[in-house]
């Protein structure tokens, strides 16, 4: 391992990358050939014996711009290098780069890397160091530096190289100091203080450096200079990071004022401890921890954060927090006796009381006389005011090492003057409220249990016999106590008191908000009561804040509908909902979004009750916001509901903006209509349906759409709006249509155009019509359809509707197209895209564009054809429709194709596909059929571009793909395209 690295060692194969990539074979140079080949044997050597996966190859070399053939070119660097390092006639089972389990693999014992020896001198160096040799180890990190050189890698592309080369940087740099440090050792201060300069100017704020370097200057009689150093990098530290230095670079300080030889130039081990100091002299050690419990269950994560070992030389804060009853008091007893040890001179307790039941807050001065006196303070020297008792407490622990624990804290100010001051104390700090104006090291928030703690939890309070013979009814109590620790406790003291009880009979008497919390008390505990005493602490508008939220439609709600429900501008429902959430009555999942725990807001119900006008008013403009929202965004445009409130008051720019706002709230839409159902807001229910369901269609969350208009049509009778039963009917066979579920799409316009008085509803008459159309269309009739359709435009027109024309325009003009009547199709599509202009939703333009552009193309008018789909692609990527935006750029591709320009179509088929990738495979119904249509339109131009090997792969991927059977005109296809690539004559047909 100590020899030369080069051409003439030993080892019968060597690969060098701590310079240019180099390998040599019994001593001779191999020609690796092109950089990127290089980095691909870089990428392997630098994983020895490691299996580097296709995917990561790729991403490893080529980053962001894979190849266009992706990991089929692997091979083609991969054998090169085989034969090159491998002798000849090596089978590829016993190369050198093996193949294992889509990826490759470099055997480290059949090649010596450069790399393999940089780790054994490193190791040795590090090992004599130890040792007590440093004139060893720096040479053997001197060894180490000229084998790692200055630029590893050299020239070689890719993630991967630009990783590990900034890795060896770190990795020169840490063998610079460590040599630097061992020479320091041998008193050979003189010749490394270059070295430390550049290193200190190179990492300005590693106090551990400057501390080697005050050492190296004080070794070579710059005493004023180590001091110096000292200075410069307090003041850094103080004015750019606001910290003071760490206790390392404090006893360096400190050794160079005292001219301490023995430390600043005696040989030291790295990381050794500094001499021991004067012992410390006896104090009265006091522990007043109330018992706390025997085990706690959950909040590993909590408990690890809070007993991680800190190097702070003052007095660590650590604050937790958290909603009433989640388990404050028990997880702070048992975090403070795993930092017990620590704290050798005692460790005391206060409950500040501030949500105590019939007692009152603790004054600072009676808690600040307390803790005097548990320090041993005489009652005679013990002061009455404020700032002097502040002061006797601080003079009093300025030599103790304390752990204090305030329990059931108000604010910050109440903290402040309980604060010790001897250096390593520690305060832990809990109450219901976060404390921004606290200074706190570490804080955590605790959430109730997770379902795993929570049934853990309950099972150790009723026993695990009793539990696991109604495991069903374990988990519902656990859902139903919301995994609140105070809530499961209760019930379990309920079960442990009712040993005639089942699990299932609690369960059932908790159904309800106000079944719930009645039964979740016990004694003089309650659940609520604890709520309660959080919601009266809280200021008037907070609390009427707090009992509007209760009946927000959705779990999770953002800044918008909470400004809705409380009538107020958004900053100031912003800063009321921070308020809320710095009470520990409200929980912040992420930025800008939050939610009530379940029984904090069956306690905001509960109290909601109490104010039912107010309450109704906030409801009505929550709901009122997503019915905004929804026929803001839909395609229809605002004439597409000529029922109903208009968008009046809105908080949205555009459609763009309210499009967005929808997608934040994620999967809780079909929840608002049948939380508006469940209140008995029947309109407001049906008429959200109706709005939200084009939103749904267009990102293909049909499941949710259907939900959404079930659950309103079930109370659409009971609707005031007459329109309501026809239109919801209408939005269900739309919605089977976008699923090709024709005959029952067909079922619902049928029953919209039979229902007494329709005719009277001339909208829901044409969309009826114009959807029979559709579907007859997509079955095959089209004589049929176009009875419905003259029917359905005749109609539109007369109403004026935009969106009905355009609609109906468009799927006439494709019945014209299909019967190979282009004329007739593009003065439709034409008609039609006056009618989408007018509307405005870049969907309905895109998708007429298109439509024109089939027809163009069709005809062979690929330059007509090529600019309609590109305005048509710019369009569906703005709406955000990535259905049609994949059809789009794969049918611009065949213009492409068809104006000669096979490198473009190529690209655009990719684009097509990746944008495929993007669609659910379990919501998109058309996501097989797209991708058959996308490959077979590839591996046509990769054919026309003689590309015959990349063109069968695509048609033999079409006919292998899961849901290839459904669609036999796309397999169809793609055999005929085998057939005529002559895969027919390698025997590749299946």
């Amino acid at each position: 391992m100590d020899g030369d690295f080069g051409p003439d060692g030993a080892a019968r194969r060597r690969i060098a990358v701590l310079g240019p990539v180099r390998a040599w074979r019994d001593g001779t140079p191999l020609a690796l050939g092109p950089v990127r080949r290089r980095a691909v044997l870089a990428a392997l050597a630098l994983r020895p014996d490691t299996r580097v996966s296709h995917g990561q190859l790729l991403d490893d070399v080529w980053g962001a711009q894979p190849p266009p053939t992706g990991r089929r070119v692997l091979p083609s660097y991969v054998y090169p290098l085989r034969k090159a390092l491998d002798p000849p006639g090596t089978p590829f089972t016993a190369s050198v780069i093996r193949s294992d389990r889509g990826g490759y693999r470099l055997c480290a014992d059949a090649v010596l890397l450069d790399t393999t020896e940089l780790a054994a001198h490193t190791a040795a160096a590090h090992h004599a160091w130890t040792d007590g040799d440093p004139a060893t180890a720096a040479d053997r990190f001197g060894r180490a530096l000229t084998l790692l050189g200055d630029a590893p890698l050299t020239g070689l592309p890719g993630p991967f190289a630009h990783a590990e080369r900034q890795r060896l940087a770190r990795h020169r740099a840490t063998l610079r100091r460590d040599r630097l440090a061992c020479l320091v050792d041998l008193d050979r201060c003189a010749e490394t203080l270059d070295g430390l300069a550049a290193l200190c100017a190179a990492d300005p704020y590693d106090e551990a450096l400057a501390a080697l370097r005050m050492r190296a200057l004080y070794g070579a009689g710059r005493q004023a200079a180590a001091l110096a150093v000292h200075r410069e990098m307090r003041t850094r530290l103080r004015d750019e990071l606001g910290v003071d230095p760490g206790e390392e670079l404090r006893r360096a300080h400190q050794a160079v004022l005292r001219r301490d030889d023995a430390q600043l130039r005696g040989p030291r081990a790295p990381g050794a401890a500094p001499p021991p100091g004067p012992a410390p002299r006896p104090r009265r050690v006091v522990d007043d921890l109330p018992a706390g419990p025997t085990r706690l269950i959950g909040r590993t994560a909590e408990h690890a954060l809070l007993t991680e070992e800190t190097t702070a030389d003052g007095v660590t804060v650590l604050a937790v927090d958290g909603v009433a009853g989640v388990g404050k008091s028990a997880f702070v007893l048992h975090t403070a006796k795993t930092l017990r040890p620590r704290h050798p001179d005692g460790c005391l307790f206060v409950d500040l009381r501030t949500h105590s039941a019939g007692a009152r807050p603790r004054a600072p001065q009676r808690v600040l006389r307390r803790l005097l006196r548990a320090v041993g303070a005489p009652g005679s020297e013990v002061p009455e005011d404020l700032d002097d008792l502040t002061a006797a407490w601080r003079a009093a622990t300025s030599a103790l090492r304390l752990l204090l624990v305030l329990d059931d804290v108000r604010d910050a100010g109440q903290i402040r003057p309980l604060l010790p001051a001897g250096p390593g104390s520690t305060v832990l700090v809990a109450g219901r409220r976060r404390l921004p104006g606290l200074d706190a090291d570490r804080r955590v928030t605790l959430e109730p249990l997770d379902g795993g703690d929570g049934l853990a939890l309950l099972r150790d309070l009723v026993g695990a016999a009793r539990a696991d013979r109604e495991p069903a009814a374990t988990r519902r109590l656990v859902r139903l106590c919301d995994g609140l620790p105070l809530a499961l406790r209760i019930a379990g003291a309920r079960l442990q008191t009712r040993p005639a009880w089942t699990l299932a009979s609690l369960a059932e008497r908790m159904t309800g908000d106000e079944r719930r919390l009645g039964e979740l008390r016990a004694g003089d505990r309650s659940v609520e009561a604890a709520f309660r005493l959080s919601y009266d602490h809280l200021a008037p508008d907070q609390r009427r804040g707090f009992r509007a939220l209760g009946g927000a439609p959705t779990v999770e709600f953002d800044v918008l509908t909470s400004a809705a429900m409380l009538h107020r501008p958004p900053p100031e429902a912003e800063r009321l909902l921070e308020g809320l959430v710095d009470a520990g009555l409200l929980h912040q999942p992420g930025p800008g979004r939050y939610r009530l725990h379940d029984l904090v807001r069956a306690h905001a119900r509960r109290l909601a009750a109490e104010n039912p006008d107010e309450s109704a008013t906030a409801r009505t403009a929550g709901l009122r916001l997503y019915l905004d929202a929804g026929r803001l965004t839909s395609d229809w445009g605002p004439e597409g509901f000529p029922t109903g409130p208009r968008p009046g008051d809105a908080p949205f720019t555009g459609w763009q903006d309210a499009d967005a706002w929808l997608d934040a709230a994620g999967g809780e839409l079909a929840d608002v209509v049948a939380h508006a159902a469940a209140l008995g807001e029947s309109d407001q229910a049906c008429w959200i349906a109706e709005a939200l369901s084009d939103y749904f269609a267009r990102r293909g969350r049909y499941h949710e759409c259907r939900a959404a208009l079930r659950t309103a049509l079930a109370h659409a009778e009971e609707c005031g709006d007459p329109r309501m039963p026809g239109a919801l009917r209408n939005c269900l066979g739309i919605t089977d249509v976008y699923q090709g579920r024709h005959d029952q799409g067909r079922v619902w316009f049928t029953e919209v155009l039979q229902r007494d008085g329709v005719h009277t509803d001339l909208y829901e008459q044409a969309r009826a019509l114009g959807g029979l159309g559709t579907v007859e269309l997509q079955a095959g009739r089209p004589d049929h359809a176009l009875v419905h359709l003259t029917a359905a435009l005749a109609v539109a027109r007369r109403l004026g509707d935009n969106w009905l024309n355009a609609m109906g325009l468009c799927v006439l003009g494709a019945l014209h197209h299909t019967r190979h009547r282009h004329a007739q199709a593009l003065a439709c599509y034409t008609a039609a895209l006056t009618h989408a202009e007018a509307n405005g939703r870049p969907r309905m333009i895109s998708k007429t564009l298109a439509s024109t552009a089939d027809v163009h193309l069709d005809l062979g008018h690929f330059g007509e054809a090529r600019a309609l789909y590109r305005h048509a692609a710019d369009l569906a990527q703005r709406s955000g429709d990535a259905l049609l935006h994949a059809i789009v750029l794969t049918r611009m591709g065949s213009a492409e194709h068809g104006a000669g320009n096979l490198p473009a179509a190529t690209a655009l088929h990719h684009q097509a596909l990746a944008r495929h990738r993007t669609l659910s495979p379990l919501a998109e119904p058309h996501r097989d059929r797209l991708e058959m249509d996308i490959r077979n339109r590839l591996g046509r131009t990769y054919a026309t571009a003689g590309r015959l090997p990349e063109a069968r792969e695509q048609f033999r991927t079409v006919l292998t793909l899961p849901g290839a059977a459904a669609h036999p005109d796309q397999r169809t296809l793609a055999l005929e395209a085998l057939r005529e690539s002559g895969a027919a004559g390698r025997g590749e047909l299946p």
